[in-house]
């Protein structure tokens, strides 16, 4: 009885999500699985071999076709399929039905939402918006959900968006200052120019201690300057992550 042959080039796989990239005259893919390909980019998934089904590249997945060493050389100048893969995956085009693609963008445009209500504010109230009301207003300023990259991402974007038509801005951060010493009043003079509003300020025996609000933004600048004006003898606390008016939360 003849062998039934299997050509050396094709793989056959099943239930795959299929990552797309055209380069140098020849299109590339990589088979995934599904809904994984979003959690690495978001960074929630860390490890490649959850997302690859295989790290083989394919010129077309679903006929189990599989990519020329020359190709991949000439395309990424490499054959390191791992790497190549990794490329793919960051810049490719996710293959995905129109009811798949409908689904996701959803679901990507209330994450998106939902993250600008949880960092931002209304500068009138000092209280958060529901998430249904943010909603709203990516809706009227028009905003198109880009597939490819993450919420995080989208909702700094969308913030500077919705200025336009609602007042909104970030949530502060409420931190305290210490500091003593010579060192006291170049560490208020900058921490100062980087907090628009100063709660409490106090001196006792030479040593400050501030009390300010700050954007979530400048947090990492205060830090470094109470660090290397004190050369480690101030210190930095968070007291509050965001600044919203104490009282019963709004519901949707």
């Amino acid at each position: 009885m003849a062998k039934i042959f299997t050509p050396t080039n094709q793989i056959r796989l099943t239930n795959v999500a299929v990552v797309r990239m055209k380069k140098a005259g020849k299109r590339f893919e990589i088979a995934c699985y599904k809904n994984k390909v979003i959690s690495w980019r978001n960074n929630v998934e860390k490890d490649i071999d959850e997302v690859l089904q295989t790290h083989t590249i394919f010129t077309n997945v679903s006929k189990g076709q599989v990519a020329k060493k020359e190709d991949l050389v000439k395309a990424f100048e490499t054959d390191d399929q791992t790497e190549i893969c990794r490329r793919i995956l960051a810049q490719g085009e996710l293959q995905i039905s129109d009811k798949e693609r409908h689904s996701h963008l959803d679901s990507l445009f209330k994450d998106i939402a939902t993250i600008v209500t949880d960092k931002c504010i209304n500068p009138d109230t000092k209280r958060p918006y529901p998430v249904s009301m943010i909603e709203k207003a990516m809706r009227d300023v028009h905003f198109s959900v880009k597939p490819n990259r993450n919420s995080k991402q989208q909702a700094l974007e969308v913030i500077s968006l919705l200025k336009e038509s609602i007042p909104i801005e970030r949530a502060r951060m409420r931190l305290k200052v210490v500091a003593s010493g010579k060192e006291a009043r170049k560490v208020r003079e900058k921490v100062t120019q980087l907090a628009p509003t100063i709660e409490q300020e106090d001196w006792t025996g030479g040593t400050l201690s501030i009390v300010c609000l700050i954007d979530p933004g400048h947090f990492r600048a205060v830090d470094e300057i109470v660090k290397s004006e004190t050369r480690g003898s101030g210190s930095l606390e968070l007291l509050d992550l965001k600044e919203v008016t104490e009282g019963d939360e709004l519901l949707e």
